[in-house]
């Protein structure tokens, strides 16, 4: 795994099919907000459905007027979609399926040995500068502090 994306690193380009089959650029998604990436490991799985959850059940501090969310993993477009109907998720939910994990790469929070994303989360501004980060090994649950201070300091 190489290191993880850090504050003020150009945010890696990509594109990926959203739960819908549409896909998203993150030129697309940064041109009129900011953008909070989160990363996780698998759809389905107990720390990453209360993560997502939490997101869902307080999604104005996430997706307001200046920050937009976008979950993303290695789990196929179908079992995004899946999932994210199970659970309600409102907001989109990115397949980094193929080619497995190259955006979760990119960004430093690829672990190859289980062909899965970490716990990455970045918070990146309209030009595509990582403005906050945080980064979680598998079994470490999210915390967002720091993160309204962060999106607080967005122009």
């Amino acid at each position: 795994m190489t290191s993880p994306k850090q504050v003020g690193e150009q945010a890696a380009a990509f594109t990926a099919k959203d739960q819908f089959g549409q896909e998203q650029t993150l030129t697309g998604l940064t041109s009129e907000k900011a953008l909070l990436l989160v990363f996780y490991p698998f759809a389905f799985s107990g720390i990453c459905t209360g993560e997502l959850c939490s997101i869902r059940d307080d999604l104005s501090r996430f997706a307001n007027d200046k920050v937009q969310v976008v979950g993303i993993s290695c789990d196929p477009m179908f079992t995004q979609r899946a999932w994210a109907d199970d659970q309600g998720y409102d907001f989109p939910l990115l397949s980094d399926f193929w080619p497995h994990g190259s955006i979760a790469q990119d960004y430093g929070v690829f672990n190859e040995d289980a062909g899965m994303a970490i716990r990455g989360t970045f918070l990146i501004d309209g030009s595509a500068t990582i403005t906050w980060s945080q980064v979680n090994g598998p079994g470490e649950a999210r915390d967002f502090a720091g993160y309204d201070e962060a999106v607080a300091k967005l122009s």
